[in-house]
């Protein structure tokens, strides 16, 4: 314990610093700014033509932007030369003078060009979420609330995504970023069970946490894949890391986000939940004591469970949804692509109702540079690129090239289509431009058995912990605090499960996070979810 203690004084020198390097950070990117109210000639141009969300964009010959992304993660794609880029281009009526940078070292390489804050493209891809306002707070770019009338693309998603509207609604009540964003509700992680060992116990599938125990008991005890071995069987092979999605809900508790908001808003830190945390930990520490929960979990790895399967030797993993055909049926000899193996199924209850935990839908954040001569022409594009025209682009190509159209309505890939490194090439969900994933273009790549089964998953997914920006007040204090927090949280809840600390010794683990000044974190996290719910009236 007291090396949390004497680690405070230096991470103060280091707050110190940081908060001088945002000041000078402030003071360069204001010098950079564009002349607040001051037009160009290219706006006062490109006011003139009327934009209604469909290409083209412009009417000015030779229109340019500029834009700052991330290249393709595939090292042999070049994105600007990609077909599904330049259609995009060429519908809009722009041409764009592109700056892509590998994925890998995109962070490093942008932050500082953020940093000196002059000489910046129309368009950039953000390094990270500005999740402290950094840039915000330093005007480099654009309020593009200010620019709805030219943003109706961009207007309409908002209204149908309240959620993703209030995360991207700063302090100030302004939203700056266009998002790239994910699928939140399908194709996320789940419990996935060995149907055939279920099949031949002759049990229906568990839905609760005695049950889930019981069976585990009987994939110990039993000769599961009939190699005349009772003793190697493996009941539950899982990550550490998703423990706390296939556990944490039946105990009320979302440990994946760490914090949640309770019915009546209020804030919860669920690893400082003094009853349901401590009955969570215990039931964990039987598993383990059982041996049903196995003594290297915590250095289990995805790829000794794919080997697992190919054995049959283990019955319960939990996962991304993604990987139940793709990865874990796909091992069994036996599998024809038309019947599970591995297969996901609803959440586990207890004492609460169980419910997966989801995922925040914004991946990453585009905007425009407010010290631009062609801001106009820059929002209009940067809307239309996230229009339902080019959503349509960016997940099937071109009609006759990589899609055809089926008797019934329904889209198909080309088999050209099917080689992904190919259609990676033509620039399917181009990462430089804000593609949103589709559901349905998911469900095409994937056996009707797995599609279908994710549907029926979707109803038990709930949303995480919001993305929410932080003041540089709050930032500031999350940070001398919050890492020490769940650096000691993560090592006590090792511990309990495993019995080299006492469950007895729980209340003073509460008072220690107390102490680390747990209940000032809470503070700042319920005045963050009151501004969030605030900007989604």
């Amino acid at each position: 314990m007291n090396k949390f203690k004497e680690e405070g004084n230096m991470k103060n020198k280091k707050v110190v610093v940081f908060m001088l390097m945002a000041a000078l950070m402030t003071s360069m990117l204001a010098g950079c700014k564009k002349e607040s109210g001051v037009e160009s000639a290219s706006d006062e141009v490109e006011k003139k033509y009327t934009y209604t969300g469909a290409a083209p964009v412009t009417d000015t010959k030779d229109a340019k932007v500029s834009i700052l992304a991330t290249n393709s993660w595939y090292t042999t794609v070049d994105l600007k030369e990609a077909t599904i880029v330049k259609e995009v281009q060429k519908r809009a009526g722009v041409n764009v003078d592109w700056t892509l940078i590998s994925p890998t070292n995109y962070t490093d390489t942008v932050s500082p060009m953020l940093a000196a804050g002059k000489d910046l493209p129309d368009i950039v891809l953000l390094p990270d979420l500005d999740p402290n306002m950094t840039y915000i707070n330093s005007g480099l770019f654009v309020k593009l609330d200010e620019y709805m009338d030219y943003m109706p693309n961009y207007k309409k998603f908002l209204e149908e995504n309240p959620t993703i509207k209030s995360s991207l609604t700063a302090q100030d009540g302004h939203i700056y970023y266009v998002p790239l964003t994910s699928i939140p509700n399908n194709y996320q992680p789940c419990m996935m069970y060995n149907l055939p060992w279920i099949e031949k116990l002759g049990i229906d599938q568990p839905t609760t946490l005695d049950e889930f125990v019981e069976m585990l008991r009987m994939f110990r005890d039993n000769d599961m894949n009939g190699n005349g071995d009772p003793s190697d069987e493996i009941p539950m092979s899982v990550t550490s890391s998703f423990l706390p999605y296939m556990f944490g809900p039946a105990f009320g508790l979302d440990l994946v986000s760490g914090f949640y908001a309770d019915d009546a808003g209020k804030v919860h830190y669920a690893y400082a939940e003094s009853e349901d945390y401590k009955d969570y930990l215990a039931f964990l520490n039987g598993l383990y004591e059982e041996g049903l929960l196995e003594v290297e979990f915590t250095s289990l790895t995805r790829d000794q469970i794919t080997e697992r399967c190919a054995q049959d030797l283990t019955g319960v993993t939990f996962d991304y949804s993604w990987q139940m055909s793709t990865l874990y049926s796909a091992q069994y000899p036996q599998y024809d692509g038309t019947t599970p193996i591995f297969c996901g199924v609803a959440p586990l209850s207890g004492k609460y109702e169980g419910y997966y935990v989801g995922r925040n839908a914004v991946n990453n954040i585009f905007g425009v540079t407010s010290g631009s001569d062609n801001i106009l022409l820059a929002v209009k594009f940067l809307d239309y690129s996230m229009g339902e025209e080019c959503q349509d682009l960016y997940v099937w190509g071109i009609e006759g090239e990589t899609y055809v159209v089926n008797a019934d309505g329904s889209r198909s890939y080309t088999e050209q289509a099917k080689d992904n490194m190919w259609f990676q090439a033509y620039g399917v969900n181009p990462v430089c431009y804000p593609s949103q994933q589709s559901i349905a273009g998911t469900d095409v790549l994937l056996a009707k058995w797995h599609a279908d089964v994710d549907k029926e998953l979707v109803p038990f997914v709930k949303a995480p912990w919001p993305f929410i920006y932080a003041t540089q007040d709050e930032a500031d204090t999350v940070s001398q605090y919050l890492v020490d927090i769940t650096t000691y949280a993560e090592e006590m809840n090792v511990a309990f499960i495993t019995g080299t600390e006492d469950l007895a010794n729980f209340d003073t683990y509460i008072s220690t996070l107390d102490s680390m000044q747990m209940p000032k974190i809470l503070e700042i996290r319920q005045n963050q979810y009151n501004r969030y719910l605030e900007a989604s009236k």
